[in-house]
């Protein structure tokens, strides 16, 4: 159980304040991006690249701060990190945690 919602209520509030009616395109681009981005994390991770994967956890997670996906944010940090240090098997167990976040964070935009 984490201690954290899924979305930052307060970011979402701003967000929808400036990007107004484009805020659902927002959403949208950021669901389709992510998803991407995780395909990518897989490739990079099978490929024992840990450098790309350090560079892309590091993209994903300020792509995920912006939309005030907090806690999903913090797991591409740790994600980051273990692609530094080079720990393939902390990486693959995080990206399990990471997907998983994802998960909860797109069903909490898709319901908005």
């Amino acid at each position: 159980m984490i201690d954290q919602p899924h979305l930052d209520e307060a970011a979402l509030a701003e967000l929808r304040d400036v990007m107004e009616d484009d805020f659902g395109v927002l959403v949208d681009t950021f669901l389709a991006d992510s998803r991407a981005r995780l395909r990518h994390l897989h490739q990079v991770l099978e490929q024992e690249d840990s450098d790309q994967l350090a560079k892309t956890a590091h993209s994903f997670k300020g792509s995920c701060i912006n939309m005030g996906a907090t806690h999903l944010s913090e797991l591409c940090a740790q994600l980051e990190r273990a692609g530094k240090a080079a720990d393939l098997s902390a990486a693959a167990r995080l990206l399990d945690g990471v997907e998983a976040e994802f998960a909860e964070v797109a069903s909490c935009f898709e319901q908005l």
